[in-house]
């Protein structure tokens, strides 16, 4: 049951470090189209369109993002789902084990 437990959890961390990568891959995306706002702003364009073009950097960064953060939440319910159904073979297992009932 210790075993069940272990992997459990370790399935959940391995969610967890997906979760994690996936918001830092979105800074970073975030980050960096802020940058390049910064630098759009500062050359000798007329303001409208710096504007114009900072808004399209940052709106694009954030569809970018938003579509990692969704792929990587759905790819931990994947995980936790999997792990739900091993841990409910393994249940199994030991019901039959207990019961004397044979093995599928």
């Amino acid at each position: 049951m210790e075993e069940v437990t272990g992997s459990v959890e370790s399935i959940e961390v391995e969610a967890e470090k997906i979760l994690g990568s996936a918001r830092s891959r979105a800074n970073g995306i975030l980050l960096k189209a802020n940058e390049e706002a910064k630098k759009i702003s500062s050359s000798e364009l007329p303001i409208d369109e710096v504007k114009t073009e900072c808004e399209s950097i940052i709106r694009k960064a954030r569809e970018e993002a938003n579509k990692k953060i969704e792929a990587s939440l759905m790819e931990s319910s994947e995980v936790r789902a999997r792990a739900d159904e091993k841990v409910g073979e393994i249940v199994e297992r030991i019901v039959n084990i207990v019961t004397g009932a044979k093995a599928r």
